[in-house]
């Protein structure tokens, strides 16, 4: 007689537009805020260098009213250009540990920090946010907790993006094993990074959002962000602050 291993209690869902979000229930769900170019991978970046917080916000207005209420650093884009009234923009190379360690960081951005409010309002359990440079962490802490998974790609504005679904699918070749996937998006994500996992740098280069944003001089930012390990902190949302975890 076959014996069947019993399948994990754990379910994983990518959620690949931000559009998407409202019609999964994140009530038992680490939600992963995943916007590789180029918000979380910033957030990573300015955490794993010492700073002592990001809070992320909404708005343009928010982000210069709580820069002024806490000394912060306010920084930010829309459309991929630094916000005028904002001090920096949302490069991880603007923020060294030389500038940002002991520092608030206050962040906008056009994607990445929607989604993590979005999640918030809909009442995931926790929020943390994943790029390539923090790969690792992720990973170890979605395997560790016993919680469901929403990997949420912010996408550009709604639409669809190939290097939101990447990490998606880098998460998931390297934990699907310990989830329950019934997802057609999880499995599309998945097929996506081994077909691509061995020429990344050659691959990003095709996405619109390369384009876009080569078009302002980032090519650079935007080969670190497609780095694994780089700045292997976890960002987890507390108290309207992401913070490293303990």
């Amino acid at each position: 007689m076959a014996i069947f291993a019993a399948m994990p209690s754990r379910t994983l869902h990518t959620v690949l537009s931000p559009r998407l979000l409202n019609i999964y229930d994140v009530s038992n769900c680490i939600v992963v805020i995943i916007d590789v170019f180029r918000a979380t991978s910033t957030i990573a970046t300015a955490l794993y260098n010492g700073a002592a917080r990001v809070i992320p916000v909404d708005t343009v207005e928010q982000c210069i009213q709580i820069g002024k209420n806490t000394g912060g650093i306010t920084a930010g884009e829309r459309d991929g250009k630094v916000i005028e009234g904002l001090d920096y923009g949302n490069s991880p190379a603007e923020y060294p540990r030389s500038f940002i360690e002991g520092k608030t960081l206050v962040l906008t951005t056009t994607n990445g920090t929607r989604l993590l409010h979005m999640a918030l309002n809909a009442g995931a359990a926790e929020v943390i946010t994943g790029s390539f440079p923090n790969l690792s962490a992720v990973c170890d802490h979605l395997v560790a907790q016993d919680k469901n998974v929403i990997l949420g790609c912010s996408a550009w504005k709604d639409r669809f993006n190939l290097e939101d679904t990447l990490f998606a699918g880098a998460v998931l070749n390297r934990i699907s094993e310990h989830f329950t996937i019934h997802c057609d998006s999880s499995l599309m994500a998945m097929d996506l990074y081994s077909l691509h996992r061995h020429d990344i740098n050659r691959f990003i280069r095709r996405t619109t959002h390369w384009h876009r944003l080569a078009s302002y001089g980032l090519e650079k930012d935007l080969e670190y962000c497609v780095k694994e390990d780089l700045a292997n902190v976890l960002p987890v949302y507390r108290d309207g602050d992401l913070v490293c975890s303990l």
